[in-house]
């Protein structure tokens, strides 16, 4: 689910060595102060309302980034708190209209957010969206390894707990999906990316039928 580097401020890095003009940022030639300088503002810009460092570039609608400037598509707001039924919700809602991307962005936040004997559950369902989102980039080996990696920490959590259809979701149905769809990445390889929309599962329901488009 993808990140921006929040190091130490490039100030900070550099206090052991402020005396030396060959190393300090007062010894850089006027390239390298430059390219500080516009580094130091790409790390202001690049945080969200409260601090948190989050990559500010837009992206498009699979989470691929644009250029500054660039009209993207809006993320999902992080870290927000929801309940098991608005998770499943919004998530469903966002693999419909073929974002995926936002969709893994949301379990994310449930993930982190949830009591932890449900964090390999979120995880898994986080996993399986970036599989998807893969997929739909024509990252066909990168997909599939996802979408099984997903599905096998669905399955352990289901084995662990007995739990099968977690806040009404057919965990079993999810799992032959992303089998699914991961053997149908590997057959028709990077050449042919799929439908987001098309290919998204069902949380509740029937998964969608891989093998259409």
């Amino acid at each position: 689910m993808s990140s921006t580097s929040s190091g130490r401020p490039a100030d900070e890095r550099n206090e052991d060595h402020r005396d030396d003009p060959g190393t300090g940022r007062e010894g850089l030639s006027r390239t390298d102060r430059d390219r500080d300088r516009d580094r130091d503002r790409a790390q202001d810009r690049d945080r969200d309302h409260e601090g948190r460092a989050r990559n500010a570039r837009p992206r498009d609608g699979l989470g691929r980034p644009l250029p500054y400037g660039a009209e993207g598509v809006p993320r999902q707001p992080e870290g927000v708190v929801r309940t098991p039924d608005e998770t499943v919700a919004e998530a469903q809602a966002l693999l419909d209209a073929g974002r995926p991307f936002h969709a893994h962005e949301v379990f994310e936040d449930a993930w982190k957010s949830g009591p932890g004997s449900e964090r390999i559950l979120w995880r898994g369902l986080a996993q399986l969206a970036v599989g998807l989102t893969h997929a739909a980039r024509g990252n066909a080996t990168g997909g599939a390894r996802l979408l099984r990696r997903g599905a096998g920490a669905v399955r352990e959590w289901v084995a662990e707990t007995g739990v099968r259809r977690p806040h009404g979701m057919d965990t079993a149905g999810l799992v032959a999906w992303a089998r699914d769809l991961a053997e149908l990445m590997e057959s028709r390889g990077a050449a042919r990316p799929v439908d987001a929309a098309e290919h998204a599962p069902r949380l509740r329901g029937e998964a969608a039928a891989p093998g259409s488009a």
